[in-house]
C-alpha cells in the first residue's frame, strides 16, 4: 500500500458512484485497501449510508481517520439530483470534483485518482467540450497522448480506436498512430505493471489477420509495419494476430497486453473474462488515474444492489501503480 492517500471523484451523483465508494470503504478490512478520501457532497452521502463520515480539508488527513470513518473533502455546494434522477445543476460539481482531484495528484497530496462514472450527456448540455473523462484529465494534467487500457486479472487490452462506428475504423487506422500507442503501452507495462520485458500483441483488423491480403489489405499495409518498427526499436511485439485465436489462455500467456483495432474487439474478451474485475486505467499521463469499467447504472442507483468489485479493483490498481512509480 502507498502512504499517500488516493482520491476518489464523485462522478455522476445520481448514479451508483456514492454507493460503491461507501461499499469499498466498508470492505477495507477484508481487502487491505490503501487509504482514500472522497471529493463529494457529505449531505448526499449521508442520504445513502449510515456509515460514519469524517469531513476533512485535505487528502493528507484521510489516513488518520480512514479506519473508523469515510474521509470526505466537501465540494463547494450541495448536490441537487437523486438516485436515478440526474439534475443539470450538478454538472458543475462533477467537473469541480475531477478538477480538484487532478490538482491534488499534480501537487503530490494524493497518490492517484480513481474516477467514478460520469453522465457525459449532462456535462455536454452544460457546455463540457471534452469527449469524456480521459481527455479532460489529460488536458488538466498535461498528458500529451492519453491511451485507454482495460486491465483485469486475466487480460489487458488497449483499443486503438474507441467510439467509432465500425465502418469508420479502417480509415482511422494509421501506422504512425499504432507505433505511438505501442510505445506508450510498452512504457506503461514496464513502469506501472512491472513487466520485464514488456510484451505486446497487435490484433489484426480483418478475419484471419487479412489472410495474406485475401481478406483485406489493412493488416499488411498498416498494422504489420507498426509491429516491425517497434521491434526494430528493441521491443517485444508480435502481430497482427487473428483476433479469434489470440485470447484463449495459452495464447494470452505469450503477451502482457493486446492492442486491438476497435472498441468491441478489445472489450468483448476483456469483459467476458473479467467482467467484475476490469479497470479502466489511463496510460500516458503524469499522474495515476484509474476508473471502474462500468457506467452510472441509473437503473439500479439507490437500490443497494450495485457491486463495488470494479471500483475496489480500480483502487487497488491505482495504489499498485503509485507504489511502483514512487520506488523508481
Amino acid at each position: 500500500m502507498t502512504d499517500t492517500p488516493l482520491i476518489l471523484t464523485m462522478g455522476e451523483p445520481a448514479g451508483i458512484g456514492g454507493e460503491i465508494a461507501v461499499a469499498a470503504w466498508e470492505a477495507r478490512a477484508r481487502g487491505a485497501l490503501s487509504p482514500f478520501c472522497l471529493l463529494d457532497d457529505p449531505a448526499r452521502l449521508r442520504r445513502l449510508t449510515n456509515a460514519p463520515l469524517m469531513e476533512i480539508a485535505r487528502p493528507a488527513d484521510a489516513s488518520a481517520c480512514f479506519g473508523r470513518a469515510i474521509p470526505v473533502i466537501p465540494l463547494s455546494s450541495s448536490v441537487q439530483g437523486h438516485p436515478g434522477r440526474p439534475h443539470a445543476a450538478d454538472a458543475a460539481l462533477v467537473i469541480e470534483s475531477i478538477s480538484r482531484a487532478v490538482t491534488a495528484c499534480m501537487d503530490g497530496s494524493a497518490a492517484g485518482m480513481v474516477t467514478n462514472p460520469i453522465n457525459k450527456a449532462l456535462l455536454y448540455d452544460a457546455g463540457f467540450r471534452h469527449p469524456g473523462h480521459t481527455e479532460f484529465v489529460a488536458e488538466l494534467s498535461g498528458g500529451d497522448r492519453p491511451v485507454m487500457m482495460i486491465a483485469g486479472p486475466s487480460l489487458r487490452v488497449v483499443p486503438a480506436t474507441i467510439h467509432l462506428p465500425l465502418a469508420e475504423v479502417s480509415g482511422a487506422l494509421r501506422t504512425d498512430e499504432l507505433i505511438a500507442i505501442g510505445r506508450i503501452v510498452l512504457a506503461a507495462l514496464t513502469r506501472d505493471f512491472g513487466c520485464m520485458p514488456a510484451r505486446v500483441a497487435f490484433a489484426g483488423l480483418n478475419p484471419h489477420a487479412g489472410e495474406g491480403g485475401a481478406l483485406g489489405t489493412e493488416d499488411e499495409a498498416i498494422i504489420r509495419p507498426a509491429v516491425e518498427a517497434l521491434n526494430a526499436e528493441g521491443h517485444h511485439v508480435v502481430g497482427p494476430l487473428p483476433a479469434d485465436t489470440m485470447f484463449h489462455a495459452p495464447a494470452r500467456a505469450r503477451f502482457d497486453a493486446a492492442i486491438c483495432m476497435y472498441h468491441d474487439q478489445a472489450l468483448v474478451p476483456a469483459k467476458t473474462l473479467d467482467f467484475d474485475q476490469g479497470v479502466n486505467v489511463t496510460l500516458g499521463l503524469p499522474i495515476v488515474r484509474t476508473s471502474p469499467d462500468h457506467g452510472t447504472a441509473f437503473d439500479i442507483a439507490g437500490k443497494g444492489i450495485a457491486r463495488p468489485d470494479s471500483l475496489i479493483a480500480a483502487i487497488r490498481l491505482a495504489a499498485d501503480i503509485a507504489r511502483r512509480r514512487s520506488t523508481r
